[in-house]
């Protein structure tokens, strides 16, 4: 009996330190990317804001050639959705809306998240000019863990599983881009 007790108050000592420490730990993850394209800003812009063009270049809707795609609102304008749902769990099932637009400069917009987790996050591409016929790009994911799994954000290591994403994104917007 002695020996269960000790394994009970050993467990409950595990769990209240794991808790406390994701009391204390950060909720909140960012993770950005940019590159320089090779074009003039209002042509990177005009491309990047529609959310039909995104499934051109992001890397999650190239890993499901036979995700179903659904748009809703005018393509472009802030209320616009791109809604996805694919067999593939790294895509799953989910929706993008312009929440925003700085002309020119920035697009936000939220991610929600249905399969294989239900989560929310929100995001940016934004547009700025470097030169005459450079535009320099960055793209943008920001969200909440929330309590107590935030405990497992180190771990998950978000920088550089979101950000790997959005670097290879990038890569594919500036190659469609220039050529």
């Amino acid at each position: 009996m002695g020996f269960i007790k000790k394994i009970l108050i050993a467990l409950i000592l595990i769990i209240a330190i794991v808790l406390i420490a994701a009391a204390i730990m950060p909720k909140d993850y960012a993770v950005e990317r940019e590159i320089t394209i090779n074009k003039p800003v209002d042509s990177v812009f005009n491309y990047v804001r529609s959310l039909k063009n995104q499934n051109e270049f992001s890397v999650w809707a190239k890993l499901d050639p036979k995700m179903k795609s659904t748009f809703t609102g005018t393509d472009g304008q802030v209320g616009s959705i791109s809604a996805w749902e694919s067999e593939v769990k790294e895509v799953g099932k989910g929706e993008q809306e312009i929440t925003k637009i700085t002309e020119g400069k920035r697009i936000d917009f939220d991610l929600r998240f249905k399969e294989p987790m239900n989560d929310t996050a929100v995001g940016f591409m934004s547009t700025e000019s470097v030169s005459g016929n450079q535009t320099k790009v960055k793209w943008g994911i920001n969200g909440v863990m929330p309590y107590p799994m935030n405990i497992m954000l180190p771990m998950m290591k978000m920088d550089q599983m979101i950000g790997n994403d959005l670097q290879k994104g990038l890569e594919n917007l500036k190659a469609k881009m220039e050529n």
